[in-house]
């Protein structure tokens, strides 16, 4: 007489507990995919043939008067009138962030003049009296009205002093901008 087992077997069994381990690669791991910084070899290869066709632009230097809302990518060359403190407000920064100093300066050129928003080392370069040049320089609206800043793409120069008189009396952040939408 045969006994019939009612244990299951390997081949029938649904157990989780009898899986196999995780099988074993033979030979090197797959390449990795290239990021956005390439191998070393490759940034060089790169650079070698294009070149000829990377070449730098000259930089376009713009007036003050030429300045419109929303527009950015501005170089050009001001001389720094009045600086202005803007004073930290008490729960304006979180504890854990380092403190922010801000400081509204009037600056311009023989066209007109505008408001810079210096932002932490940058007060430290805007003192009147002094000509910079802006690089990569943007408008941004602020109560309707434009502010010139230089973000961290952007760079301020101090450079010798030039004979340029502000015209004060044309002053672009006196001017009150509105949004409108055109249908």
């Amino acid at each position: 007489m045969e006994r019939m087992s009612s244990a299951p077997t390997a081949s029938n069994t649904t157990d989780n507990s009898q899986q196999r381990p995780p099988r074993q690669r033979n030979g090197p791991p797959p390449p990795r995919r290239q990021g956005r910084n390439p191998p070393p070899q490759t940034r060089a290869r790169y650079q070698q043939t294009n070149q000829g066709l990377q070449e730098k632009k000259k930089p376009v230097f713009v007036k003050v008067d030429q300045l419109k809302p929303g527009t950015s990518g501005h170089t050009l060359t001001v001389k720094v009138v009045d600086q202005n403190s803007v004073p930290q407000k008490a729960g304006a920064a979180s504890s854990h962030l380092r403190p922010v100093r801000i400081a509204e300066c009037l600056v311009g050129d023989e066209t007109a003049s505008i408001l810079f928003t210096a932002r932490n080392d940058q007060v430290d370069l805007m003192k009147p009296g002094t000509t910079v040049n802006l690089r990569n320089a943007k408008i941004d609206m602020f109560k309707g009205s434009m502010r010139l800043a230089v973000d961290k793409w952007g760079r301020i120069e101090v450079t010798e002093p030039a004979g340029i008189t502000v015209k004060e009396d044309n002053n672009l952040s006196l001017v009150e901008y509105e949004l409108v939408n055109v249908e």
